[in-house]
């Protein structure tokens, strides 16, 4: 048998191509090498600034560093307003997402509906969404010992009102990012909010900070403020006022208490009042700061402003005679009538028996625009502090505008519109020999402003000395006489307007004074609107609180009683002998 044939020994195996078809493939190799370096090409050197700004959206986020808000504190240091920090929840929808039992074990975790939270985490259009703001500290750990990956949490401030409602409306509160949102958070918010700062961060994939890499701007905390209140008197005064319009069934009460030499608030009170802590259910009117935003008819508390400008003119002197009888004058068509008619009255007397008819009477024999000009330098139709949001200027409608009907019923505060803070503001008249000094929120750090002359220091220091009747037995407001101090003062009680006219039964009563009389302190105003339980008259539901408030606040402040001891000791051996001990 014939051996096989084979490949000769040392004989290698070639693969035979054709020509054309190495340099194709020879070509597509090449063209392949050339593409990859013009895609690197592009990558890192025309597209590298988008590439950089998507990796770094992988890993790096520049994070917000809120300011720390400034303090409120009053003038002696206590405080009303602190921010104090907490935190709060965030989430990356487009990095991450929850299953059905971490989604359930938050929402029980924040006591948030199930809903609410799902339709959170589905927001994947963006890559930082508030989860829940400002939690609880218990809320808080509780989230962090879920350990669900994905969710952060931030440092935020939360602003805390020690004084609860006490202050409510006055100090106003601040929104989720801390921002002034009403009363004086928002008038000083330039003051008290600072500036954020920032800082870049990186984060893993699930959301969470690895590393803080870089300082951009450091935040610049807001400053701290002093106001003028005095807690003190706060309390005196918000204690007086609630049961003053508990005890009269009244709508709702009113009142500030000025420092007399300074203009400086002391106390400013409203009931009801708000909790600034806890903002739910409370009404858009009983968050307002009404001293200083609601406007009413102050009535006769007007006549002191009225005569000083007739004494200033010349035109009366205290011991003018004025005949008020029959307690009723016509003007025009309309009648003033007073509510206990008199006979001949001196200028002291129709202050003391706060006469409206010899008001009225007094003014009409002034110039139009010398009186309105009187007004107008007094402060009314003016705003009284620019640092409080919402402050009304008040209305007197132009002189070249007024009918005599409309000029002597303003001279008993009918027909013209004020503020509680414009009222007692123009009282510092007769607290500063006819000057008018200008309202400060805020502890003025040295000597009060001269402020602005409105009245001769004769005519201010006549008006002065003939308020102090008022508050005899003989005047409107005997319940209002200090029993250690002599004061000063005027009722006022005044129909509501309503519909073009005035409101059969619906009043305002009020009184304004100082004390004491001789070298006066404090200026005090009270408004009590709508009284319902009987009476209406300023003397008699509006004298008390002046009573009680100024009376115990010259004792906190120290101010040495000026009225003789004797006296008083007098009457409470007379008061004994009655009791029958």
């Amino acid at each position: 048998m014939m051996p096989r044939m084979g490949r000769p020994a040392g004989h290698l195996l070639v693969l035979h191509l054709k020509e054309w078809r190495s340099t194709l493939l020879l070509g597509v190799l090449l063209a392949w090498l050339a593409a990859l370096g013009v895609r690197a090409m592009y990558l890192q050197v025309w597209h590298q600034p988008f590439l950089q700004r998507k990796g770094d959206a992988m890993t790096s986020r520049v994070m917000a560093l809120p300011a720390h808000r400034g303090m409120v504190s009053d003038r002696h240091g206590e405080v009303l307003a602190i921010s104090t920090p907490v935190e709060s929840l965030w989430f990356n929808p487009s990095d991450d997402s929850l299953d059905a039992g971490q989604v359930a074990r938050l929402s029980a975790v924040l006591h948030m509906p199930i809903t609410e939270l799902r339709h959170k985490l589905a927001d994947t259009d963006h890559d930082f969404v508030w989860i829940k703001r400002r939690l609880p500290p218990d809320e808080a750990a509780a989230v962090t010992r879920l350990s669900i990956p994905g969710l952060s949490l931030a440092r935020e401030y939360r602003r805390y009102y020690p004084m609860a409602d006490l202050l409510g409306a006055v100090l106003g509160f601040t929104g989720m990012d801390d921002n002034g949102q009403e009363g004086l958070e928002l008038g000083l918010q330039s003051r008290l909010a600072g500036r954020d700062g920032s800082h870049r961060v990186l984060i893993d994939r699930h959301g969470d900070v690895i590393e803080d890499v870089q300082s951009i701007l450091a935040p610049k905390p807001g400053q701290d403020v002093q106001l003028a209140l005095d807690m003190r008197l706060q309390y005196v005064a918000a204690r007086a006022l609630e049961a003053a319009v508990t005890a009269n069934k009244a709508k709702s009460g009113s009142l500030v208490m000025l420092d007399a030499k300074t203009g400086e608030v002391l106390a400013m009170v409203n009931v009801p009042s708000f909790n600034p802590n806890n903002l739910s259910g409370t009404q858009a009117w009983v968050r307002r700061n009404r001293v200083i935003t609601d406007e009413y008819e102050p009535g006769s508390t007007l006549k002191p402003i009225a005569l000083t400008a007739a004494l200033d003119a010349g035109e009366i002197r205290p011991d003018t005679q004025i005949d008020t009888s029959p307690g009723k004058w016509q003007v025009g068509n309309r009648w003033i009538h007073d509510a206990h008619p008199e006979g001949v009255l001196t200028v002291e007397q129709i202050i003391e028996k706060s006469s409206n008819v010899g008001a009225s009477k007094i003014i009409l024999g002034l110039q139009p625009a010398y009186f309105w000009q009187k007004l107008h330098d007094a402060g009314f139709g003016s705003i009284p502090v620019t640092d409080f949001p919402g402050a009304v200027s008040g209305s007197v409608r132009p002189w070249q505008h007024w009918h005599p009907i409309e000029q002597a019923t303003m001279s008993y505060g009918n027909g013209i519109s004020v503020s509680l803070l414009q009222l007692a503001r123009a009282y510092t008249v007769f607290t500063n020999h006819g000057m008018l000094k200008p309202i400060s929120l805020v502890k003025l750090p040295g000597e009060a402003p001269a402020g602005e002359r409105v009245f001769s220091a004769r005519s201010a220091d006549e008006m002065a000395q003939m308020l102090t009747k008022v508050v005899t037995k003989d005047g409107t407001a005997p319940q209002a006489a200090l029993d250690d101090y002599t004061d000063a003062g005027k009722t006022g009680t005044a129909h509501i307007p309503d519909h073009g006219g005035y409101a059969a039964n619906r009043y305002v009563a009020s009184f304004i004074g100082f004390a004491p009389a001789n070298n006066p302190r404090l200026i005090l105003a009270v408004a009590v609107m709508e009284p319902s339980s009987g009476q209406y008259y300023g003397g008699s539901v509006a004298g008390p609180v002046f009573h009680q408030v100024m009376e115990d606040s010259l004792h906190l402040l120290n101010v040495p009683p000026d009225k003789a001891l004797t006296i008083k000791t007098a009457a409470g051996v007379a008061r004994g002998k009655e009791g029958g001990t």
